[in-house]
């Protein structure tokens, strides 16, 4: 009962934050039997979080242990049976309790469940797989040599785009295959040492595999941009559940860093410039492929105008009645400072905690001020009222920068036209050095 109460209550959250959340490869997800489920981490209780909401099997994450002392956290941790893990810098120098951890770990595989553990060991923000610890491949080969049957070792790769973010973000999910485990299993009889080390390499490069790594957050969005440009020049459309492109384009720069610096570098400062100019004329890929003759923007404004015109009461509603809760995350979030990496995690929990409590209290008010039945319709107004105004913003921003587009397009002549070879440009030279790169690196089958 409490991992499913768990997964609903995951779900429901993560579909109120997250623009959206997409799921590859679940067909590499056995149905019954030991499994472990091996993630990157980079998005702190985020990341557990994506993944419990994900998978179609309850999972048992391993958690640190001072989490279990948390006085909001433990909870939910203990309704999803998670298990503690004790690491030298948390528990003092005892490790004492991981032999009970890895003891329940064994006990969970042979009785056929799943677990969930980040071999990273901890969260960080950077775009870069960290180097795994052994945790995952001792508990796969403890297990079995206890008796349990075959276990799956399970890579999952978390492609996240601006996950800090509430309602922009986007979450991807992208499940390998399960890594081979025969051999290591069989040479764990005979060398133990030797087939923990062979077993996270191979995790190491199966993980590699379903992540993208760049050198930085910075190159990492210069990816995403040039991907937009990309797509725009080739007319294709992006495929959310995919992050291929990305991939193969990250391998190809790093492998161009060394082979060709000069080139990949001048090629990188006109990206750059490119965004800069686009951010100054508030112009986005995107908008910049659209054509804007008479009739079209007349459409256009019939469309998206309209409906902000006559949206407005209720927008303005949604913001009033969402203001206060708003600005205590906010305020809390200015006061903490959270790192990167467990941003998302604060403002989540903020949310959490803070909005029922501004709820409550905007309730009781109408409650004492004008009555019961305002109070009740005040709670059924809130949701929607707070995603119509969500809404509403999003398409005020859409809106005005196509019209300062629009404006910068009629007022200089040529801009348009200047932009759009420049794109091209990029486009072209970005299939030049790609070509450049061996099939064996864009795969992921060498670095």
């Amino acid at each position: 009962m409490g991992p499913r109460l768990i997964r609903a209550f995951v779900r429901a959250l993560l579909a109120v934050f997250y623009r959206r959340l997409d799921v590859a490869g679940l067909e590499h997800v056995p149905a019954r039997g030991p499994l472990i489920v091996a993630g990157n981490h980079q998005n702190g209780l985020i990341d557990p979080m994506l993944l419990l909401a994900a998978l179609p099997r309850p999972l048992r994450p391993l958690a640190k242990s001072g989490l279990f002392r948390h006085p909001i956290i433990a909870p939910f941790l203990r309704l999803a049976r998670a298990l503690p893990v004790y690491r030298r810098q948390d528990a003092d120098g005892d490790m004492t309790g991981n032999a009970l951890t890895f003891r329940a770990v064994s006990d969970a595989l042979g009785s056929g469940e799943a677990i969930l553990i980040f071999p990273e060991g901890v969260s960080q923000p950077e775009p870069t797989l960290m180097t795994l610890r052994t945790g995952a491949a001792r508990l796969l080969l403890e297990a079995e040599a206890r008796g349990s049957a075959p276990v799956t070792l399970l890579p999952v790769g978390l492609v996240l785009d601006d996950p800090g973010r509430f309602r922009s973000g986007h979450a991807l999910v992208l499940i390998g295959a399960p890594v081979e485990t025969a051999d290591c299993v069989a040479l764990h009889w005979r060398d133990s040492g030797a087939a923990v080390r062979a077993l996270t390499d191979r995790l190491t490069a199966a993980l590699r595999r379903q992540i993208i790594e760049a050198e930085d957050r910075e190159t990492l969005r210069l990816l995403r941009l040039i991907e937009r440009v990309w797509h725009e020049e080739t007319g294709l459309r992006p495929n959310p559940r995919s992050a291929v492109w990305v991939q193969r384009a990250s391998r190809a720069y790093r492998w161009l860093r060394s082979s060709a610096p000069a080139e990949v570098e001048h090629f990188r400062r006109e990206v750059e410039e490119y965004e800069l100019e686009l951010q100054r004329l508030r112009v986005t890929p995107e908008t910049l492929g659209r054509a804007y003759g008479p009739t079209i923007v007349l459409r256009y404004a019939a469309r998206e105008i309209v409906p902000v015109l006559l949206g407005l009461p209720l927008a303005l509603l949604g913001l009033v009645l969402h203001a206060l809760p708003y600005q205590l995350v906010r305020l809390g979030l200015r006061l903490a400072r959270p790192d990167p990496d467990v941003e998302a995690t604060y403002k989540l929990a903020g949310g959490v905690l803070i909005y029922p409590l501004a709820w409550a209290l905007e309730a009781w008010l109408v409650a004492r001020l004008v009555g019961p039945w305002a109070a009740v319709a005040l709670l059924l107004a809130l949701a929607p009222a707070g995603f119509l105004a969500l809404a509403w913003q999003r398409r005020v921003q859409a809106v005005a920068r196509e019209a300062t587009a629009l404006a910068h397009f009629l007022g200089r002549r040529g801009l348009h036209a200047r932009l759009l070879a420049r794109r091209r440009a990029l486009a072209e030279e970005l299939e030049r050095l790609a070509a450049r790169v061996p099939p064996p690196v864009l795969a992921g089958e060498t670095t």
